[in-house]
């Protein structure tokens, strides 16, 4: 049991609020990948770096690294280099490589950077940005690390792509969510529902 004295509800200064109400920030993220020449300010980057630095990890093992590129140049190259997964680098002001170590830990790294990954694209919306990710193919990694200077046994997968969205990357291009009761259930998968009937994308929720 906790002993800190303060719940989630006391800490945020939210006593009233629901807990629905509470996470709708975080259901609101969604990724953009079309971006405003206006830059990120350096606290923004650095209170979104700081959200992966503090991300959880395997046994507390912070595989990571977090290499702020704002070099138009470099951006321009990974984007050429990268299409089309790298696309939103056309118009990025900035980016995060998440930088991690090639080692027999593949797996867990993978684990890793995506939690930190996700949190960092959640800390962009909550301090007023947008971002997306952006993914290397393993083809252009020695490019990657060209460009990064990274050292012997490093590299990059993921990039945190960063800025002020534009009025079109707002626009969603999605198709929704599934409805809850298609997802999610209590106890036990529901009788009669076929693996395959839930993969659909029918009545999706905006």
């Amino acid at each position: 049991m906790s002993t800190s004295g303060t719940t989630g509800h006391e800490r945020t200064g939210h006593e009233a609020a629901s807990p629905r109400e509470l996470v709708t920030s975080l259901v609101r993220v969604r990724q953009i990948r079309e971006f405003t020449s206006e830059p990120p300010s350096d606290d923004a980057l650095e209170a979104i770096t700081d959200v992966g630095r503090w991300s959880g990890s395997s046994t507390n093992s912070q595989p990571w690294r977090f290499i702020v590129i704002r070099d138009r140049e470099v951006l321009r190259r990974l984007h050429e280099a990268g299409m089309p997964q790298t696309r939103s680098l056309a118009t990025a002001p900035a980016a995060i490589a998440i930088v991690l170590p090639d080692d027999q830990f593949a797996l867990t790294h993978a684990f890793d950077e995506g939690r930190a990954a996700e949190r960092m694209l959640d800390a962009a919306y909550l301090v007023g940005l947008a971002a997306g990710i952006a993914w290397i193919k393993s083809g252009i990694r020695p490019l990657v690390a060209e460009l990064l200077h990274l050292p012997e046994g490093r590299f990059v997968r993921t990039l945190i792509v960063v800025g002020h969205p534009t009025e079109a990357g707002l626009t969603p291009k999605g198709q929704g969510r599934l409805p809850r009761d298609e997802v999610v259930f209590a106890e036990r998968w529901p009788e009669g529902l076929e693996a395959g009937s839930a993969d659909g994308v029918a009545g999706v929720e905006r």
